[in-house]
């Protein structure tokens, strides 16, 4: 582990529901041993997670970390903090992005608020001002799911975006949020190959890292509750070394269903479910 960097989170897969809980994840980029010795005792105590850096953290290294937040100090990076600002928000425009920093002029934080920082804080500061900073960057921050947008219906399967979930025959498929998000966004997409970098963009919020195979096992997943509570269709197919493409497909007497408009797949399945 790098010797500038001070861990004290354990494994945790999903950003989104840490917000739902009242938590954070968090990375703090300050060498400010006075600052981040109260601010750490507050965060503790709140039960936030969140790395400690004394430089600047490449941008994969922050996807990878699947952060609600940043709390820069761009002082402490000397001339490449505008830089380095300027690069977080733009590759990861679903990260909030606060810098927490003495001595700064107006032009700097005009600066660093147009160049996509989300909230500027002038040291010295109160944790609690802080931490109630970062929690409203978070809120704005959070994916918002269309939660109007009826039934969306595809083969035997029922994506019901009010539920976050997915259904056959009125039996819940069991899908995790991730699981959810993932099936919608193909959903919606049908027929059109997507690519696994605009997957991960739109499911995650981030630019997919290199190398990260998130999305491959994520599909895989998804796949086999699909087939498994729909064990006549193929709905998720792959177009190697590109992506994915959702179209269901029946695999026995429903093929020339399964080449009609989705609209007579609709009316079919909703007629075939009442008179069950």
């Amino acid at each position: 582990m790098n010797a500038g960097v001070k861990a004290v989170w354990g494994l945790y897969d999903d950003r989104v529901m840490s917000v739902h809980n009242g938590s954070v994840r968090l990375a703090v980029i300050d060498a400010d041993s006075g600052f981040l010795r109260v601010l750490g005792r507050r965060l503790d105590a709140a039960g936030w997670e969140y790395r400690v850096h004394t430089s600047g953290i490449p941008t994969d290294e922050l996807v990878a970390m699947k952060l609600n937040a940043v709390l820069v100090d761009v002082n402490l990076l000397g001339p490449q903090g505008w830089d380095f600002l300027e690069r977080v928000c733009t590759s990861l425009p679903d990260l909030g992005v606060i810098v927490c920093t003495a001595g700064s002029t107006t032009a700097q934080r005009v600066r660093g608020l147009r160049l996509g920082a989300d909230d500027w804080i002038n040291k010295p500061a109160h944790p609690e001002e802080v931490m109630a900073r970062i929690e409203a960057v978070t809120r704005r921050r959070r994916p918002v799911i269309n939660l109007d947008v009826g039934p969306l219906v595809a083969g035997e399967i029922e994506i019901r975006p009010d539920q976050f979930q997915a259904f056959v025959a009125g039996r819940s498929i069991g899908l995790t949020r991730r699981e959810f998000e993932l099936l919608q966004t193909l959903a919606e997409a049908e027929g059109t190959v997507l690519e696994r970098e605009q997957l991960y963009q739109r499911v995650w919020g981030y630019a997919m890292a290199h190398g990260d195979r998130s999305v491959d096992v994520f599909v895989r997943k998804l796949r086999a509750k699909l087939e498994k509570q729909s064990p006549g269709w193929r709905y998720i197919h792959t177009h190697f070394g590109v992506g994915y493409r959702f179209e269901p497909e029946s695999d026995g007497g429903d093929a020339e269903l399964a080449d009609a408009p989705p609209a007579e797949r609709s009316q079919a399945f909703h007629k075939s479910a009442t008179s069950s």
